[in-house]
């Protein structure tokens, strides 16, 4: 049974160890796959359409390989080296204030937390963008906004029931709506944040944080 990595630091005689973080190939792509994912669906596809919906399936399914890996792929890639814990983070923040520079083979205790709740809010993403779209089986073709799905029941069928049951449906989809669109706003407050402390951790640690995430880089 293999040990398990260091939680804090990987110190050589009594010093921060200067070795360059490696990530190992599913780690960068399913980074890099998620990135585009979401920049994508921000800035190149309508809202509801084919080429959005799609682009959530496949953000899930990058997302899903990503937690598999975190049980099952190396050290450094594992749940288990950058466990979420508040009292770490604090107590990182404190090192930091200290002018301590520790190094850690895995995410630091504040990127740790960050990264969790990066991949939450994405969860709440994905399943208010399923229970909107629908399972892959309905999800695509030709889909009339749920007003005019109403309007057309309305027409046919009168205020009766068949109405009635969709409203209601209406209704539960703005409620969904509502809910994806909050918890998109907070990942691109979370990304901020992330490229920040990537940023700042870098130029404090003086190690090459972003160029160890490049697919080419070894």
């Amino acid at each position: 049974m293999s040990a398990s990595p260091p939680l804090e630091s990987d110190l050589v005689e009594g010093k921060p160890a200067r070795a360059p973080r490696r990530w190992d190939p599913v780690v960068k792509v399913t980074h890099w796959s998620i990135v585009t994912a979401i920049v994508a669906n921000a800035l190149f596809t309508e809202e509801g359409s084919d080429a959005h919906v799609w682009s959530g399936y496949a953000l899930a399914a990058v997302l899903a390989l990503r937690l598999l890996w975190g049980l099952i792929g190396p050290a450094e890639a594992r749940f288990s080296a950058f466990p979420p814990s508040l009292r770490r983070a604090l107590r990182h923040l404190r090192e930091i204030r200290a002018g301590k520079k520790d190094v850690h083979r895995s995410h630091n205790p504040l990127g740790a937390l960050m990264i969790y709740a990066i991949w939450s809010t994405l969860g709440i993403i994905i399943a208010s963008g399923i229970a909107m779209a629908g399972p892959p089986s309905t999800a695509f073709g030709d889909r009339a906004p749920s007003g005019e799905v109403r309007q057309q029941v309305v027409a046919e069928h009168g205020h009766g029931d068949d109405a009635e049951e969709a409203e209601g449906a209406e209704r539960e989809e703005g409620v969904w709506g509502e809910v994806h669109e909050t918890a998109v706003n907070l990942l691109y407050i979370l990304i901020a944040l992330h490229i920040a402390g990537v940023i700042f951790e870098t130029r404090r640690s003086g190690r090459e944080i972003l160029l160890a995430m490049l697919p080419a880089r070894r």
